[in-house]
């Protein structure tokens, strides 16, 4: 008798994969994002005036303000020992005094002489004297006088006086030292005004124009706003770079100093980009990915190309969603799922668990 064997297959189940990571996702949006171009270079004065010594022979009596200190146009910033200059100015005045006196006894003469000479009591010949006498005497006497405004001059400048407002930004004068003419004593940053001098290059400048906004960084300090004052109308010709003028108003009271190393961006404008946040985008051999979420919560490696970034200002209050994004230009479309954070923990193919982004905190909570 034939035996019947009867098999059971057994249908045994793969169990589901372990999730490799708990993750938030999000989809692409759109978000305005400037067009912006970066520099660097170093902060300046605007303008740094020299103030020197415009007497000659004098003994420096004393020096009333030192490098930092913020002066006023016409302020006195040193004095000179003016007891030489004043003992010129009093022969000055008496040598005024005495060609005076000599030009009227002279008027005086040549007046006479002419109201006698149809007498005949004087020849020709001394009523020409008597005038030559008096018009020498006028000359003798305007050159006193010249004289003597050249002493009082040499006396004012006996005191240094501030060109324009602004702050000492060098001293060389010391009290004692006798003073050569045209020696520098001081330096001054006119109007406490500093600009950035960024260095761009060449084919950069057809993107610039004055007036332009520009924000600039200044080491830990807040940033600055400032605007496009001038365009270098050179090309230096062994960078092939141009300088951009930027001025800073009040960057001396944030404690900004010249020589200082600045970066800055210029604000070209801007336009709407498909984004999202900073974190879904990984840096891999140079390359930028993400991870796009699949049907079955697996996720798959996709190779995207970055573009501009949106970068939180220092103090404001963030949203990782809204605030800090990249630009994507390709690899994603607007209704993909891309993994929120956690791309450098992933690898493709990975199942991960969705859960839901935490709520943002209501304006009474902040």
């Amino acid at each position: 008798m034939s035996g019947i064997v009867v098999t059971h297959e057994s249908q045994a189940q793969t169990p589901p994969a372990r999730p490799a990571l708990t993750v938030t996702v999000v989809q692409p949006r759109i978000q305005r994002i400037p067009f912006s171009l970066q520099a660097n270079g170093s902060v300046a004065a605007w303008q740094e005036a020299i103030i020197g010594a415009e007497v000659n022979g004098l003994r420096l009596a004393e020096v009333l303000v030192n490098v930092g200190d913020t002066v006023r146009r016409g302020q006195v910033l040193a004095t000179f020992a003016a007891e030489t200059v004043e003992a010129e100015v009093a022969q000055a005045k008496a040598n005024v005094a005495e060609a005076d006196a000599t030009w009227q006894e002279a008027q005086a003469n040549a007046e006479r002489a002419r109201r006698i000479a149809d007498s005949g009591a004087l020849s020709t010949q001394q009523i020409a004297q008597y005038q030559t006498a008096a018009q020498t005497a006028q000359a003798r006497l305007a050159a006193a006088q010249a004289q003597l405004q050249n002493q009082l001059l040499r006396q004012r400048h006996t005191r240094v006086l501030a060109s324009d407002d602004g702050v000492i930004s060098a001293r060389s004068a010391t009290a004692g030292a006798v003073i050569a003419p045209g020696q520098e004593l001081f330096r001054l940053i006119r109007q406490q005004r500093l600009e950035w001098r960024a260095e761009v290059t060449a084919s950069e400048l057809a993107r610039l124009k004055v007036g332009q906004r520009v924000k600039v960084q200044v080491g830990a300090l807040s940033p600055l706003t400032g605007r496009v004052r001038m365009i270098a109308p050179t090309v230096d010709p062994q960078t092939r770079n141009a300088l951009v003028y930027v001025d800073l108003p009040g960057a001396m009271s944030q404690g900004i100093k010249p020589g200082m190393f600045a970066r800055g961006e210029f604000l070209l404008g801007d336009s709407d980009a498909l984004t999202l946040p900073q974190s879904a985008v990984a840096l891999r051999d140079g390359f930028s990915y993400v991870f796009k979420l699949q049907a079955n919560n697996r996720v798959t490696l996709v190779k995207v190309q970055t573009g501009r970034r949106l970068v939180n200002e220092p103090g404001k209050e963030t949203n990782k969603e809204t605030d800090s994004a990249i630009e994507i230009l390709q690899g994603v479309q607007p209704g993909d799922s891309i993994v929120a954070s956690g791309a450098a923990f992933l690898a493709d193919g990975d199942t991960v668990k969705v859960v839901a982004p935490p709520a943002a905190p209501s304006s009474s909570a902040r």
